[in-house]
């Protein structure tokens, strides 16, 4: 199979269920329903890209601080997708504002803190 690229599952768990659609009701409620939308497939998109090559991005750098090298993350600006790799599967744990207090959500959705 030389040149295909291996696929993988990509998986969401159900606190980036629920972020997405924080998210949408957010941009909906205070913008539009049409720009929320378009938030939502364009974040949707970037979960499916994971599909192919997960690897190619880096990790999150609160989580490097701490040591932690678990997890990585993909951007749609300002949001961004952090994931696990775990054998053929792609698992979204947390889907946020880049410009949010990301320790506390990550301490949330990673570690239940």
């Amino acid at each position: 199979m030389s040149g295909v690229a291996a696929k993988f599952q990509v998986l969401l768990t159900e606190g980036a269920e629920q972020d997405l659609k924080a998210i949408h009701d957010y941009i909906a409620e205070f913008d539009c329903v049409a720009n929320a939308n378009h938030v939502l497939d364009e974040l949707m998109d970037v979960a499916d890209s994971l599909s192919k090559f997960p690897a190619r991005s880096g990790y999150p750098r609160e989580l490097i601080d701490l040591g932690i090298k678990a997890y990585r993350q993909t951007f749609f600006k300002p949001y961004r997708v952090i994931y696990r790799i775990t054998g053929h599967q792609v698992i979204i744990h947390l889907i946020a504002n880049g410009r949010r207090d990301m320790q506390s959500a990550l301490a949330r959705h990673l570690f239940g803190a």
